[in-house]
């Protein structure tokens, strides 16, 4: 029997959970792929393997459905992700519009090609907040203009990443 059967505190804590959950102590142990979706253009961002940083990769300008998908489960693979993090254009009321419905139905199908987990997440703002911080680095205009999307997705990564990390830690006081 182990100590906790009988009523004794463990010497250490042994805690055994789902890969999928991908977690150890706080941080991923796993690359992830993000997207900020827009009907021209496909902003790109990657996490680092421990799941702390997002870099903002590229962006993609969009040739055709089937270009599109077909070009990122190809950078997916050899980026080495397991997951992809799609941003959810919502509306400002929180509500589903066309273009959120475009985003889940192009990430439905990107999972399918790819054979990887896509998750969703709201990117409400993130390409506002992108360009604000570029206009503050005084990134000249025309710039701004080609590195925005790949800076959205980056932000629309990193809080995907604080907002897990935050949800281990928060597991793991309460399994002190």
């Amino acid at each position: 029997l182990t100590p906790h059967l009988l009523g004794k505190k463990p010497a250490c804590k042994v805690l055994l959970r789902p890969r999928s959950w991908g977690m150890l102590k706080g941080s991923l142990r796993m690359r992830i792929m993000a997207i900020d979706y827009g009907t021209h253009r496909l902003g790109l961002a990657v996490s680092d393997e421990l799941g702390l940083t997002a870099q903002a990769l590229e962006v993609y300008e969009r040739r055709g459905r089937a270009a599109d998908l077909a070009y990122l489960a190809e950078k997916a693979k050899e980026l080495g992700a397991e997951l992809i993090v799609v941003g959810l254009p919502l509306n400002m009321n929180g509500t589903q519009g066309p273009a959120a419905s475009a985003a889940k139905r192009f990430g439905r199908a990107l999972g399918r090609l790819s054979g990887l987990a896509v998750t969703f997440v709201d990117e409400r703002l993130t390409t506002v907040a992108a360009a604000r911080g570029l206009r503050a680095m005084e990134v000249p205009r025309g710039r701004r203009r080609e590195v925005v999307d790949k800076t959205a997705a980056a932000l629309i990564l990193q809080g995907y990443l604080d907002r897990i990390r935050g949800s281990a830690s928060a597991r793991e006081e309460g399994e002190e």
